[in-house]
């Protein structure tokens, strides 16, 4: 049988670490070549330079693209992309392109695909993001061929979005394979590697809000000024190049050299788990304190809109930009551990559900011409399935870990 080609495009520190196991999965694969084709963030000296750690990883075959300079407006850099994974894509010939999310990266591997009639998956599609984030997460589904969602809320609403019950999957957040295994490292070897020396720290992510670009320095301002107030200590992550990182990034500065506070411009995604499954906090407006935080337990200060009509969980707090609710959340937060865990987005068995798809003969025979399902057509028609009682081609909680 003829070995198919499966390209993954990341161009984020968080997007690798979610598709990582799925990658692994394609190369050990005696049936498929895994592509690798690392982007975007990976490729900035100022987020640490991730693409080293793609390489790391040991794919036997990752092209490196450079698709922006520092502070460059998101659409330019949606441009770039699409052209440079154009050529590469008509070198290469892959028969998918697996893609993630909603950054201008998965809108462009989307595009690609796409209009060169190449199968396009999607993961964890059919979910809301807020702000801007949403609106390209939607269009990416639109343009995707195949959707591996986290669960069956993401399913019915891709199906309400007019796309074909039999190309979505639930199989759950690839992430949350790693974070429930026993393969991350321990405690100690995490802040050994990163010089973190505190006993107890909370988890800081304040990203752009790119809707609410004449307000970003404001809410930095209040959010950072939030965690001094707090007295807490503080590992501190670099927020992502969206437009409006610049201000994030000079208030940010302002707290160098406190002593309860430790600032990296990336950490490893498994050192990242191992620090996160360990603190007593997650502060900030990314989805880390949304999706992952929840799984371990641990609470969250949830701080503005960025995350605005999200899956909310006990273990979330939210809170306006203002740095005195900020401390106060913080403060409670940090004695507020519980053992609730979430299996929300996955339960630790996309792996293996991922496998079974790829494996199947189903997937490689869904059409790339879609064509939009109306919901009125599904219901009247025998072979259709009505959206509320959509039930997913896989069940995301009966399955053991791999």
């Amino acid at each position: 049988m003829q070995r198919r080609k499966i390209l993954f495009l990341t161009g984020t520190r968080a997007d690798f670490g979610k598709l990582k196991p799925l990658m692994q999965a394609v190369e050990s694969h005696d049936a498929f070549d895994c592509i690798v084709f690392a982007t975007g963030m990976h490729m900035l000296k100022l987020y640490g330079g991730t693409v080293y750690e793609v390489r790391k990883t040991g794919f036997s075959n990752v092209h490196a693209f450079v698709n922006q300079i520092a502070n460059e407006p998101m659409d330019l850099i949606l441009s770039n992309t699409i052209a440079g994974l154009s050529r590469f894509v008509h070198e290469t010939t892959p028969d998918m392109i697996v893609v993630h999310g909603d950054r201008v990266e998965a809108l462009a591997g989307a595009v690609v695909g796409a209009l060169r009639n190449i199968l396009v998956a999607h993961i964890e599609g059919g979910e809301l993001s807020g702000t801007v984030d949403e609106l390209i997460r939607h269009a990416v589904s639109k343009l995707s061929h195949v959707h591996f969602v986290a669960n069956e809320e993401a399913a019915s609403r891709l199906i309400q979005m007019g796309e074909r019950r039999e190309s979505v999957f639930v199989i759950g957040s690839p992430d949350i394979d790693v974070m429930l295994s026993e393969r991350l490292p321990s405690l100690a070897e995490a802040k050994q590697r990163y010089g973190i020396e505190f006993d107890k720290y909370g988890l800081a992510l304040f990203h752009p809000v790119t809707t609410e670009l004449d307000r970003m320095r404001d809410q930095a301002r209040e959010f950072f000024e939030g965690i001094l107030l707090s007295e807490r200590n503080t590992v501190v992550v670099y927020p992502n190049n969206d437009e409006g990182a610049v201000y994030i990034m000079e208030e940010l500065d302002r707290l160098r050299g406190r002593p309860r506070i430790a600032i990296f411009p990336s950490i490893r995604f498994e050192y990242f788990l191992t620090l996160l499954k360990h603190c007593t906090f997650v502060a900030g407006n990314s989805s880390v304190g949304i999706r992952e935080a929840p799984v371990y337990g641990i609470p969250t200060v949830n701080v503005g809109s960025r995350q605005l009509n999200r899956h909310q969980g006990p273990t979330i707090e939210n809170v306006e930009p203002d740095r005195l609710r900020i401390a106060d959340a913080i403060r409670r937060a940090g004695g507020r551990k519980t053992v609730l865990r979430s299996t929300h987005f996955g339960d630790g068995s996309s792996l293996k559900r991922f496998r079974q798809v790829l494996d199947g003969a189903s997937i490689w025979a869904i059409p790339k011409q879609k064509q939009f399902v109306n919901i009125s057509d599904r219901l009247s028609s025998p072979f259709g399935t009505p959206a509320a009682q959509f039930s997913p081609i896989m069940s995301n909680t009966s399955d053991s870990n791999d």
